[in-house]
């Protein structure tokens, strides 16, 4: 009588019903995939960055298909949405901005930028520093400290330069805060042979990257109520920038791939040329 009401076919409810009975051993791996992903991002994934990830590792899906597995289990991103900046022009006259928002370079070790963002660790706020090659967005040098002065932003470059393996000519990048403007600091970069280049005041597009990175690790990866103390800090936020964000966090500019990673098949490709 239910199915004449609904003028729908006897034979496709019973199938329909059935089908309920059945269990989808492969769908449930699927979802097993995808939450796990989702947790390794400690939630901030969505469903292209999941997609890619699985599709790294082998796993054919859709996006469209893990945002229906991401429905199902109930699963969702905590991304932000877009902040409303203000704009400013004004240069500094002996640091001009020579990188003027060119941020497809094309090779590594060519345009370096640098930034400082504030952490809660307990009982005060911590200041991180943190050197980017633009090339393939990878985290090169960073620092952690107590203390936001031209020491934190030397020892992030130092940092960077070490394991770079002293490269020459590079341009690094960064806003005006007085710590990149300091005596010390624009010395250490003449001793490493860098040129310098500053964004205009007040306007964080012109060091877009940097201001990218630092939404990713705060939204993604640091607790809401901050660290219990500078170490755990430490260690949970090098977990991040060497690890998750260099080698296995898809990113848009490199179709995809991680930093590391695009950085690593690129060394491959020139090697075959």
């Amino acid at each position: 009588m239910v199915c004449e009401v609904f003028d729908i076919n006897r034979s496709c409810y019973y199938a329909h019903r059935d089908r309920r009975k059945q269990v989808d051993v492969e769908r449930l791996e699927l979802r097993a995939k995808v939450n796990q992903k989702f947790k390794l991002s400690r939630s901030s994934a969505g469903s292209r960055t999941i997609k890619t990830m699985l599709n790294e590792d082998g796993v054919e899906i859709g996006r469209f298909k893990v945002r229906r597995l991401m429905a199902e289990i109930g699963l969702i991103c905590k991304q932000p949405g877009p902040h409303a900046y203000k704009q400013a022009t004004v240069e500094r006259l002996d640091i001009p901005n020579a990188l003027n928002r060119q941020f497809d370079v094309d090779d590594v070790n060519q345009v370096w930028c640098g930034d400082i963002s504030y952490i809660w660790t307990g009982t005060h706020w911590s200041y991180l520093a943190v050197v980017l090659d633009l090339f393939a967005r990878r985290v090169v040098g960073w620092a952690l400290s107590d203390k936001p002065d031209a020491n934190l932003t030397i020892k992030a470059l130092e940092l960077a330069y070490e394991q770079r393996r002293k490269p020459e000519g590079v341009l690094f990048h960064s806003d005006q805060g007085s710590q990149y403007g300091s005596l010390r600091f624009r010395q250490r970069l003449w001793r490493y042979q860098m040129n310098q280049s500053m964004s205009r005041r007040g306007n964080c597009w012109d060091n877009a990257p940097m201001e990218r990175l630092f939404r990713s690790l705060k939204y993604e990866w640091i607790p809401t109520m901050g660290y219990r103390s500078i170490a755990e800090a430490n260690m949970d936020i090098g977990l991040y920038l060497m690890n998750y964000y260099n080698w296995q966090r898809p990113h848009t500019t490199n179709d995809g791939m991680a930093p590391a990673v695009a950085e690593e098949k690129l060394n491959l490709l020139s090697g075959i040329s």
